[in-house]
């Protein structure tokens, strides 16, 4: 069932935020183990970019002065009242439709606008971040941290490196400081004019001990990438790829890496399917873009089916960003 009272009844603390502190949700009591409250669901565990959802933080739930916890059972029929209310997918789709019907576009036209803005400043060191957001930051800072243990394992002087949705350079920097020979790419030129910049910076300010070849930058989208190189790495980009569509992403990815492919995705189970419905429930920019989650049964599919398999797993999950990550070699070569 669904319990309401007063906001000004709930403490500060029992209250979570996700813009400029305004309250989403506050629980009335705890729940016996058996129950489940909106809370004890969005708090501790939210989906992996979710911000493509309800933690968007491009809208914010306003201050209506009722707080609200839901049991496990008023949960589902809250969520299906509010979806007869919200429908999301027709919102997207005419979001979609207003550049040209494309869902790549719509995703390329987000990340030029107002997801470049957004993106920019989470993934920058800007304080002007919300705690959703910079939660979100610190999550794809720790994603970032395990593809480069993965890459310093086996050395990255000289070797060359396809970054795959570079975005602002988050993974492209590190590995050039390190001598890796980069090509970053991107399906949106705001982003790749904004690695190019965090790397020019980059490079300005490090006394490099190891030589260094400027790494290129190329506007593209995932399908129309070409060429060979030692390691591909595609850090949480198949989020905007739906299961139907992933398999050839991954086929494709494998093609152009001869000895690593490194590749994240936002995992699929029950709970944070739950979890991502809710956020598509609230308006904002994104709703342009789809959040696409996959299983891990899925992905090591794909990789086996074109010729991969995986050698290393880890996982980051934090309150809002969930990323699972594997490292994967040709098969024969573990």
């Amino acid at each position: 069932m669904a319990v309401f009272q007063p906001l000004s009844s709930v403490p500060p603390s029992s209250r979570v935020c996700l813009r400029g502190g305004s309250p989403l949700a506050v629980p009335i009591r705890r729940y016996v183990p058996t129950t489940c409250s909106l809370m004890g669901v969005i708090t501790p565990h939210a989906l992996h970019h979710l911000s493509l959802g309800v933690m968007d933080t491009g809208s914010s739930i306003s201050n209506s002065g009722l707080g609200f916890a839901l049991a496990s059972g008023g949960l589902i029929a809250v969520l299906a009242a509010a979806l007869s209310l919200a429908d999301p997918e027709k919102r997207r789709q005419q979001q979609t439709a207003s550049v040209g019907g494309n869902e790549m576009d719509a995703v390329r036209n987000y990340f030029n606008t107002a997801g470049f803005d957004r993106w920019r400043r989470i993934y920058g060191e800007t304080d002007d971040v919300n705690n959703v957001q910079l939660d979100i930051r610190q999550g794809h800072a720790e994603t970032v941290e395990k593809v480069l243990a993965f890459l310093k394992k086996g050395g990255l002087e000289g070797v060359t490196v396809c970054d795959v949705g570079c975005g602002t350079g988050s993974l492209t920097v590190p590995m050039i400081l390190e001598g890796a020979i980069v090509k970053a790419s991107d399906i949106s030129s705001a982003m790749v004019s904004e690695a190019e910049k965090k790397v020019a910076e980059a490079l300005k300010s490090s006394n490099l001990s190891k030589p260094f070849k400027p790494p290129t930058f190329e506007t593209n989208d995932l399908e129309s990438l070409k060429g060979k190189y030692h390691t591909v790495a595609c850090i949480d980009v198949l989020i905007h790829y739906p299961k139907d569509k992933a398999a050839g992403m991954i086929a494709h990815l494998a093609s152009l890496a001869e000895k690593r492919l490194i590749i994240s995705f936002a995992p699929e189970t029950p709970f944070l399917a739950v979890l991502k419905r809710i956020g598509e429930l609230f308006p904002g920019p994104s709703k342009a873009t789809r959040a696409y989650l996959h299983t891990e049964a899925d992905i090591e599919a794909a990789l086996k089916a074109a010729g991969w398999i995986v050698k290393n797993k880890d996982m980051t999950s934090t309150k809002f960003y969930y990323s699972r990550l594997f490292e994967a070699v040709p098969q024969g070569n573990l």
